[in-house]
């Protein structure tokens, strides 16, 4: 029974200076991490905000090319992919019933020109009888009139030629604008309506006219400016850096999950002799301005509490919590605009 008790009693012993130990160790190695300090000194910050965005067509890169007048497909000269020119034709409808109401209208214009040329020839003979009194003033003035006819008839019928003509311009359908087919919205053969608006062919996308539209925080808008410089990459380019320029900043937000975002434009200057097209994702970094010789401490020594922030200073031996405002900040460090001093040492939290 006393050897039982005397086992029982050594083990005991032996649990006790386990946790001794370790009750000290682990207060040593918080005591060496309390004791963690940084002096707050004057650098250089370059900030920057890196955000997520999507590449978008400019306004007016994309361009819908559409007929202005019913009829059937006869030919189809675009297939998705292809690249085109401007003034490149691209599809052409059924003339044949347009270019036979030219004709009809082009043989009215020679009948009305005949008319006239005989109605201005009967007036010059009249005025000539009437000169020599062998016929009334009544008589003049009817041929005169006639004249007068024949010409509103003429010029009545060389404008319809002319509507019969740009009618007949609108059955070869042209690309507004250099670019690769998008898409194709009609088939050879098919019947087109043209109503209202004109239905559409083919869409032409100028890939040399994209840009990125960024989506930044809310937390971050104000400091984007107009002009500054930006770098992005996208998926299947993933080791070539883009650059840009800011060049817009849309004043409506973009509300996505309770998430408050701003559009910012940015227009690519420099494609790498790449291509980009658009909807492609980006990985967008808009460059700050760099503050010069400001005081900065590490990011990690700063303690945020509701909404405020602060560090602890030591001040002659003790540890003192103080309030601050920030400034800028890059990926490291961050500006401290009021609350603590050059020189000054601040704690590093646990």
């Amino acid at each position: 029974m006393k050897r039982t008790h005397l086992i029982a009693g050594i083990i005991l012993i032996f649990i006790t200076f386990i946790l001794l130990w370790l009750f000290l160790f682990r207060q040593d190695n918080k005591s060496n991490t309390e004791l963690q300090t940084v002096v707050a000194e004057r650098r250089d910050i370059g900030s920057s905000v890196l955000a997520t965005g999507i590449i978008k067509p400019k306004v007016g890169a994309e361009v819908k090319v559409g007929s202005r007048i019913s009829g059937v497909v006869k030919k189809l000269r675009a297939n998705i992919g292809d690249y085109v020119q401007a003034g490149q034709v691209i599809a052409e409808i059924d003339d044949a019933e347009l270019r036979a109401k030219l004709n009809q209208n082009l043989a009215a214009v020679n009948k009305a020109r005949a008319d006239y040329d005989y109605a201005k020839l009967n007036m010059e003979r009249q005025a000539s009888l009437l000169e020599q009194n062998y016929i009334s003033r009544q008589t003049y003035d009817l041929a005169e009139n006639a004249f007068k006819i024949a010409d509103a008839q003429l010029k009545q019928a060389e404008a319809n030629a002319e509507v019969a003509k740009v009618q007949l311009s609108y059955t070869s359908i042209y690309a507004l604008t250099s670019g690769v087919i998008a898409s194709v919205s009609t088939q050879e053969g098919e019947t087109v309506m043209a109503g209202l608006a004109a239905p559409t062919f083919v869409n032409i996308i100028d890939l040399t006219r994209l840009e990125v539209q960024v989506y930044v925080d809310e937390t971050d808008i104000g400091k984007i400016l107009i002009g500054q410089e930006a770098t992005f990459t996208v998926d299947t380019y993933s080791d070539t850096d883009f650059k840009g320029n800011v060049t817009a900043i849309y004043p409506k937000a973009v509300i996505q999950d309770n998430v408050v975002n701003y559009i910012v434009v940015v227009e690519i200057i420099d494609f790498k002799d790449k291509i980009l097209r658009p909807e492609m994702t980006a990985t967008v970094t808009i460059h700050l301005e760099t503050r010069k010789n400001v005081i900065a401490i590490p990011s990690k020594a700063i303690i945020r509490e509701r909404g405020e922030r602060f560090v602890t200073v030591l001040e002659n031996g003790t540890a003192v919590s103080r309030k601050i405002k920030t400034g800028w900040y890059n990926s490291s460090f961050t500006e401290v605009v009021d609350g603590l001093n050059e020189g000054e040492t601040v704690l590093l939290p646990e």
